[in-house]
This record gives C-alpha cells, structure tokens and sequence, in this order.
C-alpha cells in the first residue's frame, strides 16, 4: 500500500526506508535522547525480559495468571502441557521475576509477579485487538 507525505507530495511505498534529505544532524536533540535513552545493561535485561514473552507457551502461561493465582496442576490442565512442561516455563518466568510462588502443604501456587507483569499482558493484548 502507497502512503502520501501531503507536506511533500510524495508517495512511499510500505516497504520504502525513510531517511533524511539531508545529513544535517540536530545536534541538541540527539544530546538530550541519548541522555534519556536506557543503558546497555537496562536493554540486554528487556532483551532477557522480551525474549521470555516472546514463547506462546509461556504467553499462555501468564494469560491464566493474569485471571487467578493457580497450582502447577491447575496450570497444566488449563493449557493443555504436561506439569513437568509447565514447572520448567515457570521456572524461567520466576528467575526472570515475572511470577512469583507460595507453597501451601504440598501444592506451590503461581502468581504474577506484580501488576506491572498483568498491565504489560493486557497493553499488549488490546494493542493487537486494535491492529
């Protein structure tokens, strides 16, 4: 699909990189972003942190967890994996401190971590609602 820069009268194609007519930097604005920009380690951790949500099984895994709290039997049974298959994802959810665990007797109960993890997994579904 062709878009239109009105100001320009030029017409992009989807796949057409935008670049700059000219090499003239904006000096003060590229100061002031990459004084605000996140740091190196702060992005190989939303890399980790990324990287874990980018598993549908362990998607599915937060999207009960946003509805209740649930055992790792319960957990198995609503998507459809084995409990060993569903201790080794939550394992990896809660070193990456996206869920956390209680235990009561012999059960261990799975949680989101906090309301963050559960406002991140909606933004995100209702964004792809909207697309």
């Amino acid at each position: 699909m062709n878009k239109v820069d009105k100001s320009k009268k030029t017409v992009y194609s989807e796949g057409d990189a935008l670049t700059c007519d000219s090499s003239l930097v904006h000096l003060e604005q590229v100061r002031q972003v990459q004084s605000e920009i996140v740091t190196t380690e702060k992005a190989q951790q939303m890399a980790q942190f990324f990287g874990a949500m980018a598993d549908p099984h362990r998607l599915k895994l937060l999207s009960a967890l946003v509805k209740a709290e649930l055992c790792v039997c319960d957990l198995a049974a609503v998507v459809k994996m084995s409990e060993s298959a569903v201790s080794h994802q939550l394992r990896l959810l809660r070193n990456l401190r996206l869920v956390k665990h209680r235990r009561e007797g012999r059960n261990v109960y799975y949680s989101l971590a906090d309301a963050h993890i559960a406002n991140l997994y909606r933004e995100v579904a209702e964004h792809l609602d909207e697309v």
